[in-house]
């Protein structure tokens, strides 16, 4: 996400490195630079021209400390203002003081709505919440079996009625079944349009006015851009809408729905989708957001995802195994199956600080696939030993895996690749210095 307009930011960066010192004139041809970033990138242009307005206002006012150069100072005043544009600070969701909370799924057709209700049913359970799930889409075809399956996936109740157009007595129904089960989260999956049409709005209101819910969210595709936030207008002038989730925005390299909605509402961004997984929710941090917007990676997010899938055991067996050169391929495979629950390889490594200048990073998630089968395809001894695998073995362990031996040649010298900067890693953490350090992109010159 954000991969364009990040692009033509770090070139801004670029440009201004070569300054000894801010100027009227070097910042102008930056913020001018930015404000076509922010055009680029599908921002309406009021709202780009109000931001770098005032960020030009701001750095033409600082003083450059010695300590601090021209870019660096002009990156800051970026990243506050980014931060400031959406929405400053984290907006959880709210809970009703008295079981049980209500949550109202709006949004139009094709934007991820019944998607998300699944997703966020799962994050309220990984939370310790006990959510149910309505089915009040009495239009769209398949929209109750679609949430259904969805449901049993993620292991949450669910209330559906077939055949019935009494959308109110249907929702009434499931909320007292939930009730019946102790349900202390209810979400209720609305229907949609194409577009935001009277009809569609004067049911919704009706709804929210009838059982008012402690949050009405609305799903917004992110890919549409300025017609996410001509959406969340529309929506918000008829129906009580609390917060915006943002789908698909993995699939936006542009951003300008995020960067735009809190500044044309003035209402948050609640959550980002960032897959179809339903794991693949995450909460909204304007922080974090700017912070990969202007190319410096996010990596608490990348810390809270590792931790999310890690065994403090298997790690600390892993630590003991490394202490005494012993970390063997089967160690290998199980650290790349725990990568892989993480999410999307390249979303992840976008995260770290320098990876996502990376143009050339090109990362297929079949090769771990074929990773797995090859190691798979390997016997006990050879997985614990590999130096004893020779040419016989390697044609045989390509057979099975059904890859090629140059295939199997290349995972071996990556594992020893691996162990190396394993041990790199390992030693400089003893030294109490930064473990970064063993990789030649954080290598000090």
């Amino acid at each position: 996400m954000f991969e364009a307009i990040t692009e033509r930011l770090t070139e801004t960066f670029r440009a201004l490195s070569g300054k000894a010192r801010l100027t009227e004139a070097n910042i102008a041809d930056a913020v001018k630079e930015v404000r076509r970033a922010l055009l680029e990138a599908d921002v309406n242009y009021k709202i780009a021209k109000d931001f770098t307005d005032r960020v030009k206002e701001i750095a033409i006012g600082q003083e450059v400390i010695r300590s601090v150069t021209p870019t660096q100072l002009f990156v800051k005043i970026l990243y506050d203002e980014l931060v400031r544009l959406l929405g400053e600070k984290q907006e959880p969701l709210r809970f009703a003081p008295i079981p049980p909370t209500i949550y109202m799924i709006v949004g139009l057709n094709g934007a991820g709505k019944t998607t998300f209700s699944a997703k966020l049913a799962l994050h309220l359970k990984n939370q310790g919440k006990a959510p149910f799930l309505i089915a009040a889409d009495v239009y769209r075809p398949a929209a109750a079996e679609q949430l259904a399956v969805l449901a049993e996936k993620v292991e949450v109740p669910i209330y559906r009625e077939d055949g019935t157009t009494d959308v109110e007595g249907l929702i009434r129904r499931g909320i007292e079944a939930a009730k019946k089960q102790a349900r202390e989260v209810i979400i209720i999956d609305t229907a949609g349009r194409q577009t935001p049409d009277a009809d569609l709005m004067a049911e919704l209101a009706q709804i929210a006015k009838a059982f008012q819910p402690t949050e009405v969210l609305l799903v917004l595709d992110a890919m549409t851009g300025q017609d996410a936030v001509t959406t969340s207008q529309a929506f918000t002038q008829t129906v009580p809408v609390t917060g915006f989730i943002l789908s698909k925005l993995d699939g936006d390299a542009r951003g300008g729905a995020a960067l735009s909605l809190r500044a044309a509402t003035g209402l948050p961004i609640k959550f980002i989708g960032t897959g179809e997984k339903p794991e693949d929710l995450s909460p909204f941090y304007p922080d974090r957001i700017a912070s990969r917007i202007l190319g410096m990676g996010d990596i608490i997010s990348f810390v809270e995802k590792a931790q999310a899938q890690f065994d403090a055991e298997q790690a600390a067996k892993l630590q003991k195994k490394l202490e005494k050169n012993k970390f063997d391929l089967e160690d290998m495979l199980s650290q790349l199956r725990t990568i892989r629950k993480m999410g999307n390889i390249k979303d992840l490594l976008a995260m770290i600080p320098g990876f996502a200048q990376m143009k050339d990073m090109d990362i297929d998630e079949k090769t771990f696939k074929h990773i797995e089968a090859i190691i798979l395809s390997m016997t006990p001894e050879e997985r614990r030993n590999p130096v004893i695998i020779n040419g016989s073995r390697r044609r045989r362990i390509a057979m099975g895996s059904g890859t090629s031996v140059q295939q199997v040649n290349q995972l071996l010298r990556e594992f020893e690749q691996m162990k190396k900067l394993l041990r790199s890693f390992q030693k400089l953490q003893s030294q109490g210095r930064d473990p970064r350090q063993a990789h030649p992109l954080f290598r000090k010159k």
